[in-house]
């Protein structure tokens, strides 16, 4: 019991972003002229125009800002789209705002249940959303021996629910990116799981293509199959080429085989790599750009050998006021 909310606990707050957003997410392609749908070519469903605005902010390039407003003006709209809610729920989770993210997970399901008699495939994804979201409540504000009971039966509600969308259409592709990211952290965190099968998943069916390239490289990554790693991120870079998420991807994949290989060269370019990412700090949620701001610090470190207080730097983002990332980073 303990494990699986240790898994909840554990997930990157981005995995909350991604697994919150349904199909977990990141950005489109090229979205369909129709009904503003990011995920389907065929069958579009409408989701607003506020949504597809909030969801290219975010996904395509990584302004969480602009995502924000985008989301406050679809739920002034009175939009009943549970996409809404569960990315406004992603991101009370990453500024820790506990009381928005319960209320924004509730909002996600109580939309998602409006969905079950018009669009059941849908509405079931939606409601495992929402109570994905709730565990992840439930254990950050009763603690991990506490919340595990509740969080376990969250976390079984999920498959029951992305088992029954599964059952109205396998081949669905806003289901098949939400089923993969979910199956691929089980896999990684699980014994007895296999993260290569979410893998398949999302490479077979999920879409958008680059977000479901994204969590290929995510899996490749967390496997030590860098190579490979290395060749999906640079695939998803080549169809969403601004998102600076990515590009921090990029540079722990670097980063990792530049210390494994003991390759200044690579080092070099993680460094680059997390420089891109961290272009535009005021744009990402500042939890975000300190994590992203420690592992550049760390790499620097490893590259010129010095002794920098990495800790310490990165708390003096964590410490800004506010939920974004500061104009102006420490100096290294």
């Amino acid at each position: 019991m303990i494990s699986l909310s240790n898994l909840i606990k554990s997930i990157h707050p981005k995995t909350i972003t991604l697994f919150g957003i349904t199909p977990i997410a990141i950005a489109l392609l090229s979205l369909t002229a129709t009904a503003a749908d990011p995920f389907r070519t065929n069958n579009p469903r409408v989701m607003g125009e506020q949504t597809e605005a909030a969801f290219r902010a975010m996904f395509e390039r990584g302004h969480y800002v602009e995502a924000q407003k985008y989301l406050k003006q679809a739920e002034q709209l009175g939009t009943n789209e549970p996409m809404v809610f569960a990315l406004q729920a992603s991101l009370a989770y990453q500024a820790q705002d506990w009381d928005a993210m319960k209320r924004y997970a509730d909002l996600t399901l109580q939309t998602a249940q409006s969905l079950m008699v018009s669009d059941p495939l849908r509405g079931n994804l939606y409601m495992a959303v929402g109570h994905f979201l709730e565990g992840a409540y439930i254990v950050q504000t009763q603690g991990t021996i506490k919340g595990a009971p509740q969080a376990l039966n969250k976390l079984q509600t999920v498959l029951r629910l992305m088992n029954a969308a599964e059952q109205i259409d396998p081949q669905d592709p806003e289901l098949n990116l939400l089923k993969g990211y979910m199956d691929l952290f089980l896999g990684l965190n699980l014994p007895f799981s296999d993260p290569m099968a979410a893998v398949e998943r999302l490479e077979r069916y999920a879409g958008p293509r680059y977000l479901a390239l994204w969590g290929i490289a995510i899996a490749y990554r967390d496997l030590d199959q860098l190579d490979r790693a290395l060749t999906m991120v640079n695939q998803a870079l080549e169809e969403v080429p601004f998102h600076p998420e990515l590009f921090y991807l990029k540079a722990q994949i670097l980063a990792s085989m530049g210390r494994q290989k003991n390759n200044p060269q690579l080092l070099d370019a993680a460094y680059q790599s997390f420089n891109v990412a961290l272009s535009q700090p005021d744009q990402l949620p500042k939890l975000t750009v300190a994590q992203i701001f420690y592992e550049q610090c760390k790499t620097l470190n490893n590259i010129d050998s010095l002794d920098r207080p990495c800790h310490p730097l990165r708390n003096t983002i964590r410490d800004t006021n506010g939920l974004w990332g500061p104009t102006q980073l420490p100096p290294l």
